[in-house]
C-alpha cells in the first residue's frame, strides 16, 4: 500500500477533509488529510491579521480559498496568499503549494516545485510533507528515483506518529525496497498504524498474521485485526472475515455471518464479494439467505463511507485460500 498525503494542519488523525477517512488524490503515495477547523474569511480579525502578514492568518485566508468555505473557491487566490504565508516558513503553507503545485491547483503544474516546497515543510517536521516527500522520491516526481531517501523520509513521518508513512514505510520493508526486506519489521509498522484505527493497517496486520509472515501464524488475532477493518467499511477486510467465517479459522464456523460479510463487501464494489456470495448461497436456505442480505444491509447502513483510494491494497491480497 503506498498512499499520499493532502493538505495537513495537524497530525492524523485530526482531519481536514478525510484520509482515512482517508481518500488518496493523485498517484499513489499520498494521502489526502483534512483540516480540523473552518476558517471564516469574512472575519474581520481574520483578513486584518493576514493583511498585516501574520503568517498564520494568511494561511487561514488562502486554506478559505482553497476549500471555498467562507469564500468562493479560487485556486489562484488561495496560491497568492499561501505563496505570502510560505515566504515566512510556515510549514502547513509550505506543504500545500507543494500540493498545489503538484496537482496544477491554481499554480502551474511542476513537480520540481512540489518537491521543494514538500522538503521546506518536511525539514521542519511536517509529517505529511514528509510523507508526500518520501513518495515523490519513491516514484521519481520531480526528483531523480531513490528508494533509501523515499524510506529516510517515511521513517521520519512514521516516527511522527502519521499512520500513512507507517503504512508505506512497512510496505517498504515487506518489499525490500529501499530497506533490506524485514518482515517483522513491517508487521510492527502496520501494527502502529492498525493501533490508531487505520483499517488498512489493520487489513494488513490481519494478513500477516493469518499467513505467518512477520508473525506467528494466528488465526483468532487475524479475525479480530479484520473485523477492526470489516466494522469501518473497508471492503476487503470485510471480504476476509467473510471467508474466515465460511471456514471457521479465528472464528465459529457460521455461514450465515460469512454470507452477510460477503455480501457488505459486494454492496461496497467488491465483485470478489459477489462471487462468495454465489458460492456459498447453495449452502444456505432461503430464509438464511433473506435473514443475511437483512443483515447486510442493516450493516452497510451503519458503517462509514469509507474511500481508501487508488494504491491501498493489502500488501499480500486476500487470506490465501486454502
Amino acid at each position: 500500500m503506498s498512499s499520499r498525503a493532502f493538505l495537513s494542519f495537524t497530525l492524523v488523525p485530526a482531519l481536514w477533509f478525510s484520509a482515512s477517512a482517508a481518500v488518496t488524490t493523485g498517484h499513489p503515495g499520498t494521502v489526502p488529510v483534512a483540516v480540523a477547523q473552518n476558517s471564516k474569511l469574512k472575519t474581520p480579525s481574520l483578513l486584518e491579521k493576514a493583511q498585516a502578514g501574520d503568517p498564520n492568518a494568511e494561511y487561514q485566508v488562502g486554506w478559505s480559498y482553497f476549500t471555498g468555505k467562507g469564500s468562493p473557491v479560487d485556486y489562484k487566490e488561495a496560491a497568492n496568499w499561501l505563496r505570502k504565508s510560505a515566504a515566512q516558513g510556515f510549514a502547513d503553507a509550505e506543504f500545500a503549494l507543494g500540493y498545489l503545485h503538484e496537482h496544477g491547483k491554481g499554480l502551474k503544474k511542476d513537480e520540481h516545485q512540489a518537491v521543494f516546497y514538500y522538503t521546506s515543510a518536511a525539514k521542519q517536521g511536517h509529517s505529511t510533507a514528509e510523507n508526500n516527500l518520501a513518495s515523490m522520491y519513491q516514484h521519481g516526481q520531480g526528483v531523480r528515483k531513490n528508494l533509501a531517501e523515499a524510506a529516510s523520509w517515511y521513517g521520519k513521518a512514521a516516527d511522527h506518529g502519521e499512520v500513512i508513512a507507517q503504512c508505506n514505510l512497512a510496505t517498504m520493508y515487506f518489499r525490500g525496497e529501499g530497506l533490506a526486506r524485514d518482515y517483522a519489521q513491517a508487521a510492527n509498522w502496520f501494527r502502529s498504524a492498525a493501533e490508531r484505527g487505520y483499517a488498512p493497517a489493520q487489513e494488513d496486520l490481519a494478513w500477516m498474521y493469518y499467513t505467518g509472515a512477520g508473525l506467528a501464524v494466528d488465526n483468532q488475532q487475524a479475525a479480530l485485526w479484520a473485523r477492526m477493518a470489516a466494522e469501518q467499511g473497508y471492503a476487503q477486510a470485510q471480504l476476509d472475515l467473510g471467508y474466515l467465517y465460511e471456514q471457521g479459522r479465528g472464528v465459529s464456523l457460521d455461514y450465515v455471518a460469512a454470507y452477510m460479510w460477503y455480501k457488505a463487501a459486494a454492496d461496497r464494489g467488491e465483485k470478489r464479494g459477489e462471487l462468495q456470495l454465489k458460492k456459498l448461497s447453495s449452502l444456505l436456505t432461503p430464509d438464511q439467505v433473506q435473514r443475511a442480505n437483512a443483515d447486510a444491509a442493516k450493516l452497510t447502513d451503519s458503517l462509514p463511507k469509507l474511500d481508501m483510494g487508488n494504491g491501498l491494497a493489502s500488501v499480500g491480497g486476500l487470506f490465501p485460500r486454502h
